[in-house]
């Protein structure tokens, strides 16, 4: 009888054990804590809504009962664009504030600073609005994913369509001269296989006061196609300035800085029509959107939650996105709230299907492939809206 009642009691005991909850830093029975680092002052404030968007989205998410029945405390900091400032908000979030992780940041120069750091203290640094190459590298950085698609993979479909369609074009390229810029250019000029076809390519730093310079240098290049690679500021820049000084070439413009109201508006919408640019998410402001499930939720959260949002900037409904797929991942963590399973949670999305992606695109990871979404379409500003042409292609 003894032994049965000690039998029993051991069984009890580790049943007890299984279902007991695991927590790292940051979360609780209570609490999850995650920060995100946006530039919410700087040259590319433009962007910073996006921390603003998450965390709002986590206050919808805590009105309807937080995710598991616990809360989640969003802490947004501010870097300004500003590599050494993006380090030194990192190490507050992770060692001062003891997040469980990070998630949402923007811009590659600034998560470039942080990310041989994020992967030596093993804490997720997740969804990066970031398309440069070297965030899907599970080998060597394997607890760094990004969310949108590859600048690389982006600059391959501009290639190939100029190639297929514009075969004598000659190339004049803007890029920002860093990995952001490096990236779509290495990429495009690699795809083209024929690099006389670029006739002149210039880049320019953040610190710049415009670009002016560079776009007379390329008009007097003699190029007939434009391949604006510049974050919003610049672009819209190089966009407006084309159009001043009569330079009549075919402009594409990469998907980070395609958002109508931050970018083509302040560019006049006179010299935005015709632009080409590629896009995975679907446009709030396209009729053809009026009726879309995902549109009209979005829309119910910016006026609950994000009245501030812009419907006419792609990353104000892209945070959404990412937000949504956050949720998901500490959905499926359950009571396992370590940074390892969050990690192995985020690397096996198979086909998930998060809000505001384009029919046929879904996200997918694995344990060697951290590229969430490798799909796009082509796109052409017809001076009101984008209009999607052809199929949506997949990229890799």
């Amino acid at each position: 009888m003894l032994k049965s009642t000690t039998a029993l009691a051991l069984g009890l005991t580790l049943a007890s054990g299984a279902m007991a909850a695991n927590y790292d830093k940051g979360a609780s029975d209570d609490e999850i804590k995650f920060g995100t680092i946006v530039p919410l002052s700087g040259p590319a404030s433009a962007y910073g809504s996006t921390g603003t968007c998450i965390a709002a989205y986590f206050d919808m998410v805590n009105d309807q009962g937080g995710v598991n029945g616990r809360k989640v405390t969003v802490s947004v900091q501010d870097d300004g664009y500003n590599p050494a400032k993006m380090l030194e908000q990192a190490r507050r979030l992770v060692e001062r504030e003891g997040v469980l992780f990070i998630a949402g940041n923007i811009g590659t120069p600034t998560n470039s600073a942080i990310h041989r750091y994020m992967n030596q203290r093993e804490v997720p640094h997740l969804f990066l609005t970031t398309g440069a190459s070297k965030w899907d590298d599970p080998e060597n950085y394997p607890w760094t994913m990004p969310y949108i698609p590859s600048y690389a993979a982006e600059g391959r479909i501009y290639a190939k369509y100029i190639k297929e369609n514009m075969p004598d074009a000659k190339i004049g390229i803007l890029y920002q001269n860093d990995d952001f810029g490096r990236d779509y250019m290495d990429a495009f000029i690699d795809q083209l296989g024929d690099e006389s076809m670029v006739v002149s390519a210039v880049s320019y730093d953040t610190s710049a006061a415009t670009v002016d310079s560079q776009m007379s240098t390329l008009k007097e290049s003699g190029a007939d196609v434009f391949f604006n690679v510049a974050s919003p500021k610049f672009a819209a820049q190089a966009v407006r300035r084309a159009g001043e000084i009569g330079w009549d070439a075919t402009q594409f413009l990469v998907s980070v800085s395609n958002a109508k109201s931050a970018v083509l508006e302040p560019a006049g919408l006179d010299h935005s029509t015709g632009i080409i640019s590629t896009q995975y998410l679907k446009e709030p402001t396209n009729p053809a959107y009026a009726e879309d499930a995902d549109v009209k939720a979005w829309q119910t959260f910016k006026a609950d939650y994000f009245p501030k949002a812009s419907e006419g900037n792609w990353w104000d409904w892209s945070c959404y996105s990412t937000a949504y797929t956050i949720e998901h991942v500490l959905k499926e963590a359950g009571d396992e709230l370590t940074r390892e399973n969050l990690m192995k949670v985020a690397s096996n999305l198979d086909g998930f299907e998060a809000p505001m992606l384009l029919p046929g695109i879904t996200v997918n990871t694995a344990a060697d492939d951290f590229a969430p979404i490798e799909a796009m379409s082509l796109m052409k500003f017809d001076g009101n809206n984008w209009e999607l042409f052809g199929d949506v292609i997949a990229v890799d």
